[in-house]
């Protein structure tokens, strides 16, 4: 009974680990999308980029991560002295026995001055 415990126990902590490793990357591709954003809304408030270039530039920075997103995926508004963007985005993490979806939203909003 003992031995069956540590297999089952063993198979936990295997299955654990697979599960973190699996998942662990789209969060910290998305942590690192989420500060980029938040460094470059600042930026991007006092450029005269239109809001397209900026949604281009995002999913350039979304392609590098491999983030599932393209620049249509982005919402970028200028409204008076306020620039937000914003994305949400889901990635599919395949594991053998069940496979499932990580749901992420990246957004910022940034007032000039």
């Amino acid at each position: 009974m003992k031995l069956v415990k540590t297999f089952i126990g063993l198979a936990v902590l295997i299955g654990m680990i697979m599960v973190a490793w699996k998942a662990m990357p789209p969060y910290y591709a998305n942590y690192q999308l989420q500060d980029y954003v938040e460094r470059q809304a600042p930026i991007e408030s006092y450029t005269t980029h239109s809001e397209q270039d900026i949604a281009d530039i995002m999913a350039k920075k979304a392609a590098e991560l491999e983030i599932p997103l393209k620049a249509e995926n982005f919402k970028v508004q200028r409204i008076g002295n306020d620039l937000t963007i914003s994305a949400d985005y889901t990635v599919t993490v395949d594991m053998p026995i069940y496979p499932f979806d990580l749901h992420f939203t990246v957004s910022t909003k940034n007032k000039k001055l």
